[in-house]
């Protein structure tokens, strides 16, 4: 799933950093068109996970909320 896929990349990385949400989605989807056909789907699971306090969804390293967010985003755990 995409949430699994999230979590796993996450996992991989150094604490504090962040992957991009097509990370994910080529994680999840191996075709280029479905996986940039998935990416709506793959910022909404992040915002869930979000609002669920799972994930920090940040732009230019900041955390941000995604209705207000424009261009590209980045996801990575809450700090603990």
């Amino acid at each position: 799933s995409i949430e699994n896929a999230i979590f796993e990349l996450l996992a991989k990385r150094q604490r504090g950093a962040s992957i991009c949400p097509s990370d994910a989605a080529r994680a999840v989807y191996r075709d280029a068109a479905q996986w940039r056909e998935a990416m709506p789907l793959v910022r909404a699971v992040a915002a869930q996970l979000a609002l669920a306090g799972r994930l920090v969804i940040t732009q230019g390293g900041q955390p941000i909320d995604l209705g207000t967010a424009v261009g590209p985003i980045r996801l990575r755990l809450p700090k603990p």
